[in-house]
């Protein structure tokens, strides 16, 4: 960390030499591991400051009963609590960076747990802080933050807190919500335990291999090249999942009840009013996004014509959607990988490109594979006094760009909202923070295009953007509609079945694919696949808002103007300063009118219209 003008200087040095696809050394000037002594130099230093943190915990509880006494003290109690969460996130990043370098450390594991356990404990001795502030009113409130401009960083949260009053109970009311969430969770831990452990799953043979077809192995197995075997892949995987279909059924049923009973305790109509309500998302915001992904339909069904045609199939059939359709030769290592990402993000301007370089040459990245290291990507920006750390797994594909550059948007999200936000009001909501990766998604996809020298390498990128519309906005907004119909039919006091809950997905799965794409009725147990309908509540719609809303910004920033461009930026530098609508809604992008979803849908439609041209 000592030196990184002089790696940057160095890497951004051969930048311009970098022609997209082409595979590139590596440069031995980027890091490719995290230094984590900025967080703490040593495990012993991050327990002495986890006591330290605990032993702050009673001074916390002192102030219970006394926030309306003066502002001076409304103020005191405001900021002894946010320095103990940002100190208790801090030691959480800590840990779980750690924990996953090597999930086979046992000490890094139980240092992950102390970690969730203090966690636990900030929220028990915070949690009278909301039902005291209801307490005194939002006249007293709105008094004590007038008189200080000190308290100008806590408005957000105090008024946010005050807009939910009427759905927040007493303290015996809160106290019994509290104590239910845990058996509420038990249809999570049902179906986890289903499906990790009590489903005998069956192998089958792909590619000459025998395969067994859990969850990960589905995952592989189903882009499977000879049709025959994705047709027994899907056809076993789905039939085996549908022999527990009651089980899981009534462990789903329970979930969708809980909902329901939280939403009404708390004095909501509706479990989707319930879920929507703490970022203040307008209903009309899911109904909009349901009501126009169904409009776009006839889009989606010309794309799976494409794709039969490029896989040379007579039809097309629901096992028919993996496997790939182009192919790309290229690497693209990890130096590749930065300067690609570099000249990708540039219509972002010179501030962006500035911070995006320093970030990119610095040792935040634990880049590889290593045995016992944490699968997937993500990025960890917790800790506000430091920089955000990020997970990759990169192989050098273009998956791995593109992965790359998603979660340099969240990082570099990150970095913009804590250089303009206090803590307080740096962190973003989960509607926002898609946004920002999609959007460096596009425009890496943009770059790429640009510089497509052959007929199949751009088919190749013409393709990602296919399937990001199917994959991201159809089939999240599928399962968006799934949830909606689920609950509703609970609200309704009628009963959910695993039979039928079957026939609501299966209605789903044949109206979005249309009347080309064959899906055999044992595929509607595919609700039972993604864990988010077990573990989340309306939560997958923000993946296709947050496309949705990343083309609208892709578009206007690839526009070249600096006012479409600085409008995006302060949306990201506005981290949770306000609510997610209205950040968008400043920067021209509406989320509660059709507009932004119809620009997507015609941005897909142009998509196709290359694809059919170049395929002839």
């Amino acid at each position: 960390m000592t030196d990184l003008s002089r790696r940057a200087a160095l890497i951004l040095a051969g930048a311009a030499a970098a022609a997209p696809g082409l595979a590139l050394a590596a440069d031995p000037a980027l890091p490719t591991t995290w230094d984590l002594t900025r967080l703490y130099p040593s495990d012993a230093a991050w327990e002495a400051d986890r006591q330290a943190v605990e032993a702050e915990l009673p001074r916390l509880l002192a102030f219970k009963g006394r926030l309306g006494e003066s502002a001076a003290t409304f103020r005191a109690a405001s900021e002894a609590i946010s320095a103990v969460v940002k100190r208790q996130l801090r030691l959480f990043v800590y840990a779980t960076l750690k924990a996953d370098e090597d999930l086979g450390v046992a000490a890094n594991q139980e240092r992950r747990q102390t970690a969730n356990a203090l966690n636990a404990k900030v929220g028990e001795a915070t949690a009278w802080v909301s039902p005291e502030i209801l307490t005194m009113g939002a006249a007293k409130v709105e008094a004590f933050l007038k008189s200080d401009p000190a308290l100008a960083k806590f408005r957000f949260g105090y008024e946010s807190t005050l807009r939910q009053a009427p759905h927040t109970l007493d303290d015996a009311g809160e106290a019994l919500l509290a104590a239910a969430s845990n058996p509420l969770n038990g249809p999570q831990a049902i179906r986890s335990q289903l499906v990790l452990t009590d489903i005998p799953w069956p192998e089958v043979e792909v590619s000459g291999r025998k395969q067994r077809l859990d969850l990960q192995g589905y995952s592989q197995a189903r882009a499977a090249p000879d049709r025959a075997e994705r047709k027994k892949v899907f056809d076993t995987f789905f039939g085996t999942f549908k022999r527990y279909e009651s089980s899981l059924g009534a462990a789903l049923g329970a979930k969708i009840d809980g909902d329901v009973f939280n939403a009404r305790a708390r004095k909501y109509p509706t479990a989707l009013a319930a879920a929507v309500d703490g970022p203040n998302i307008p209903e009309s915001v899911y109904r909009t996004l349901v009501a126009e992904a169904n409009r776009g339909l006839p889009i989606l069904h010309r794309y799976f014509d494409v794709r039969r045609r490029m896989l040379g199939l007579p039809d097309m059939a629901y096992y028919d959607l993996y496997p790939p359709v182009t192919k790309l030769d290229a690497k693209f290592d990890l130096a590749a990988s930065r300067r690609i990402s570099l000249k990708a993000m540039k219509p972002l301007g010179p501030e962006y490109a500035e911070a995006f370089a320093r970030a990119t040459a610095a040792p935040w990245v634990h880049v590889y594979p290593q045995k016992g290291k944490a699968a997937g990507a993500y990025v960890f920006g917790a800790a506000y006094d430091v920089h955000p750390y990020m997970l990759l797994n990169h192989t050098d594909d273009y998956e791995s760009l593109s992965t790359y550059a998603h979660e340099w948007g969240h990082a570099m999200h990150t970095l913009l909202a804590q250089k303009a936000q206090p803590f307080e009001l740096a962190g973003y909501p989960t509607f926002t923070a898609e946004v920002a990766s999609t959007v460096n998604e596009q425009l890496l996809v943009a770059h790429m295009l640009n510089g497509a020298k052959t007929r199949d390498e751009r088919l190749f990128y013409l393709d990602r953007v296919c399937e990001m519309m199917r994959a991201t906005f159809y089939r999240q907004t599928m399962f968006a509609e799934f949830e909606l119909a689920a609950h509703e039919a609970a609200e309704r006091g009628e009963p959910l079945s695993g039979k039928r809950l079957s026939a609501i997905y299966l209605d789903l799965l044949k109206r979005y694919h249309g009347p080309k794409v064959a899906v055999e009725d044992t595929y509607g147990i595919e609700w039972a696949y993604p864990s988010h309908f077990f573990n989340y509540n309306y939560y997958v719609y923000q993946y296709a808002t947050s496309v949705t809303a990343a083309s609208a910004f892709a578009e206007r920033i690839l526009s070249g103007k600096a006012a479409e461009r600085d409008a995006y930026l302060a949306v990201l530098k506005a981290g949770g300063s306000d609510y997610p609508v209205d950040v968008l809604k400043r920067a021209g992008v509406d989320m509660t009118s059709p507009e932004p979803y119809r620009t997507l849908l015609g941005k897909f439609s142009r998509t196709l219209d290359e694809m059919e041209t170049l395929l002839g």
